[in-house]
């Protein structure tokens, strides 16, 4: 039985948000860090990050939200926080050909401000 590619992107995205896609890359946005953070910063810092990353792997995906599970909004402290999975060649210059093959993809997952989209 062959899995299609939407279903095998969505699969690889789900690893991407779980931290069990050792190729891919996470990004928090200094805005987004700093407006969750205030002006405490070190330890502050670590845990808003941990945190942010907790609501990303357990955010829970409506219908209108995609097939490919690849984007999410939610509301943390306040504020309202966007996740989106983008797809790259493994070198990080272009966009990938093929976002449901990962020996070709490197996926980045950006958490942002709503305000930063």
């Amino acid at each position: 039985m062959t899995i299609p590619a939407i279903e095998r992107i969505a699969r690889l995205n789900d690893r991407c948000r779980q931290g069990l896609d050792p190729n891919a890359r996470i990004m928090v946005t200094r805005n987004c860090l700093a407006r969750l953070t205030g002006d405490d910063v070190g330890i502050a810092e670590v845990l808003a990050q941990a945190e942010l990353l907790a609501a990303v792997r357990r955010y829970a995906f409506k219908p209108g939200d995609g097939p490919e599970r690849d984007f999410g909004g939610f509301d943390l402290k306040g504020e309202r926080i966007f996740f989106k999975i983008d797809y790259y060649d493994l070198a990080l210059e272009f966009g990938s050909d093929d976002p449901s093959d990962a020996s070709i993809t490197r996926r980045v997952l950006t958490v942002m401000l709503a305000e930063d989209y």
